[in-house]
């Protein structure tokens, strides 16, 4: 396995978890099993994290990132796998914290996303 993919998979682990212990508060989220490179050419790739309701997570971790290339992959594996589910990006760069990853999703997806939060915690 490439360093590289070893840096990917680490990373996919480390969402998981800070996922857990910081929204879910219990074991829900997971890595995918054989997610990353190894499926590429092999039809459309699952969400790289499992048990994420609502949203299907591509996972980053590279210094330069194409965000405009990794949000369409995401969104057209979600396409791919007849999913509902929000496509986005998390990704940080090496030496960054789990907690300063950046997220990456379209506009529009994002104003619904807000809209709701507001209705719900300031009843607009």
């Amino acid at each position: 396995m490439s360093r590289q993919k070893r840096k990917g998979d680490g990373y996919e682990r480390e969402l998981a978890a800070w996922l857990n212990t910081n929204v879910y508060k219990e074991e829900r989220c997971e890595r995918t099993p054989l997610s990353g490179g190894g499926k590429h050419g092999m039809g459309f790739g699952d969400a790289d994290l499992l048990g994420t309701p609502e949203i299907f997570v591509e996972a980053k971790r590279v210094e330069k990132l194409a965000w405009r290339e990794a949000l369409a992959q995401s969104e057209r594996n979600a396409h791919g796998k007849k999913t509902d589910q929000i496509p986005i990006v998390i990704t940080r760069r090496n030496r960054e914290s789990t907690e300063d990853s950046v997220v990456f999703l379209r506009l529009s997806t994002f104003s619904k996303m807000y809209a709701a939060f507001l209705r719900e915690n300031l009843k607009l």
